[in-house]
C-alpha cells in the first residue's frame, strides 16, 4: 500500500454484469440452477481473497461454502442491492472469522520470510511477494497480524478485494462512517508500524 492506495478508495464500483445481480438471483427462487450464474461470475474472486487471507488450500474449502450458504439464503437477498459482489465477500469474511488464528499465524510468518528463496508450496510463493524488501515485508505483515479483527476485515475488503466504503458497509452491515473510521485506524497504525514508511502499494500485497 503506497500513499495513494492507504487513501480514499474508489467510490463508486465500476458498471459491469453486476448490475444484473439481482435480476440473477431473485429468477433462481424458482429456478435454482439459475444461480450458477453468480457462481461462474464471482467464485474466482472470492477463492483469491480467502487464499490471500489464508492460503490456497484452505480457500477451497471456504469458497465453496460461501456460495453454498449464498445459495441457501439467496431468498433472503436485499434485491435493492443489484450487485452481490459485497454480499458474497461478507459472508466470506464471516467464514475467515473462525480461521482467526490461522490468518494471524499466517500473517506473522510473513514477517517472518527471508529476503532471498522461500518454501516451495505455492501460497508460499505468494507470500513471500508481499513485498520487495525485507526490510518492509516482516513489519507491515507483523502490523496487519496485530490489528483489532474488525480493523483488519475493513482495510483487507478494501486492499485486497478492492471493495469501496460504500461496498464495505453492506458486506459488513456496518453504517458508513464504521468502515471509514476503521479504515482509517487501520491504516494510521500500519503506518506508526512502518516508522513513517509508507506501506506497499495494493498489488504488492494481493500477489
Amino acid at each position: 500500500m503506497d500513499e495513494a492506495s492507504l487513501k480514499e478508495p474508489r467510490v463508486t464500483a465500476p458498471p459491469d454484469v453486476a448490475a444484473r445481480d439481482a435480476s440473477v438471483i431473485e429468477r433462481s427462487w424458482h429456478e435454482p440452477e439459475r444461480f450458477g450464474a453468480i457462481f461462474d461470475a464471482y467464485f474466482t474472486e472470492i477463492h483469491r481473497y480467502v487464499a490471500r487471507r489464508l492460503d490456497t488450500h484452505v480457500a477451497d474449502d471456504l469458497a465453496a461454502e460461501t456460495f453454498h450458504i449464498a445459495f441457501r439464503r439467496r431468498r433472503s437477498y436485499d434485491l435493492t442491492r443489484e450487485n452481490a459482489r459485497p454480499w458474497l465477500y461478507g459472508i466470506a469474511t464471516n467464514l475467515i472469522g473462525r480461521h482467526r488464528r490461522d490468518e494471524m499465524r499466517r500473517f506473522r510468518a510473513l514477517g517472518r520470510l527471508p529476503a532471498d528463496g522461500g518454501p516451495e508450496d505455492d501460497q508460499d510463493r505468494i507470500a513471500t511477494r508481499v513485498s520487495a524488501q525485507q526490510e518492509v515485508r516482516g513489519p507491515l505483515a507483523q502490523a496487519v497480524a496485530a490489528l483489532p479483527a474488525k480493523q483488519r476485515d475493513v482495510l483487507l475488503l478494501v486492499v485486497l478485494g478492492e471493495l469501496t466504503y460504500d461496498e464495505v458497509a453492506q458486506a459488513l452491515d456496518l453504517p458508513y462512517g464504521t468502515v471509514c473510521s476503521r479504515f482509517n485506524r487501520a491504516r494510521k497504525k500500519l503506518r506508526e508500524a512502518l516508522g513513517g514508511t509508507n506501506p506497499l502499494t495494493a498489488e504488492e500485497l494481493a500477489r
